[in-house]
């Protein structure tokens, strides 16, 4: 497992590397689905999720704003009054405690950016 790399000095990531090391993953290959943590600090955690086609995360929401960017492929996400595409280079924000699920209609990958409020 990695271990999230420290911000204070600036860090890099070559997404799309990262996305070819999460769909070699045993995790990924058995169960289609496994992610990363790149960055978890008191106010922002940023994952990157990789989920095969077919594959779902189901119903859940987060307590902070979030985004979604999908880096390859093309998820759906089932909020509660409608179903939003998210192709591959799209992006969707949603605001805390919205619940969702994610569907894969395509092997993907996605970028998770969570707010995180600094008194967790």
């Amino acid at each position: 497992m990695n271990t999230p790399a420290p911000p204070e000095h600036g860090v890099t990531f070559d997404l799309a590397n990262v996305a070819r090391e999460l769909r070699a993953e045993e995790s990924y290959l058995r169960e289609g689905q496994t992610a990363r943590t790149l960055i978890r600090s008191s106010d922002l955690r940023i994952v990157v999720v990789a989920l095969k086609a077919g594959k779902s995360i189901s119903e859940h929401h987060a307590s902070v704003t979030a985004s979604v960017q999908t880096l390859s492929g093309h998820i759906r996400l089932q909020l509660p009054e409608r179903s939003v595409d998210v192709p591959e280079g799209q992006l969707l924000v949603m605001g805390a405690g919205l619940p969702h699920d994610v569907y894969a209609d395509t092997d993907s990958t996605f970028l998770l950016t969570l707010g995180w409020p600094a008194s967790k």
